[in-house]
């Protein structure tokens, strides 16, 4: 894996991450009940989305990756 594609696929699983977090918290699963996501089925759908930018993100590292080995 080259070093040029390597920052795009880590900031991508990051975000995913966050997004993952950010479900769980609007579920009511993880984090403080004073946060203003806790239980907010508004943020069960904002952490679905930027999970799915973040999968996106990662498969543009992937495409990168992959036009420079060819």
């Amino acid at each position: 894996m080259s070093m040029k594609s390597l920052p795009i696929i880590i900031s991508g699983i990051i975000i995913m991450i966050f997004g993952i977090i950010f479900q769980f918290q609007g579920q009511g699963t993880i984090g403080p009940d004073s946060s203003f996501m806790y239980q907010n089925p508004e943020w069960i759908n904002n952490g679905i989305c930027i999970g799915v930018v973040g999968v996106i993100i990662i498969l543009m590292g992937y495409i990168v990756e992959k036009k420079k080995l060819m």
